[in-house]
């Protein structure tokens, strides 16, 4: 199995709306029905998802070791266990996140190392 890390883009992350606000401007409806859609979607994913992960918020770019606060277009993460790059964005392809114009999933396989 590969062990994949997957990231969650949106165009919208960029402007002027944190993911924070996004959150907290959600009616109970409309997170009701957002985490019915998710948890549709990890049910599909057959128990590879490793790690839920969390939304996304606030960066820094450190540079020469002094932060500096930088636009992001990351919201959110994943760990997934799939037999396969191929595997792994086959379950992908369809999660809630695509409903959002503007939207990507990028997914980086991590390399195992030993000793480590």
């Amino acid at each position: 199995m590969k062990k994949l890390l997957v990231l969650y883009k949106s165009k919208m992350a960029i402007g002027e709306v944190s993911v924070s606000d996004m959150l907290a401007n959600a009616t109970h409806e409309q997170m009701e029905a957002g985490m019915a859609a998710w948890a549709a979607s990890h049910k599909k994913c057959d128990g590879m998802i490793a790690d839920l992960g969390a939304p996304l918020d606030n960066s820094n770019d450190l540079e020469e070791r002094e932060a500096n606060s930088a636009p992001t277009d990351l919201i959110s993460y994943s760990i997934l266990q799939a037999p396969s790059m191929e595997g792994g964005a086959s379950l992908l392809k369809d999660r809630p996140h695509f409903y959002t114009p503007g939207s990507s999933i990028q997914i980086i396989e991590c390399v195992p190392t030993q000793g480590m």
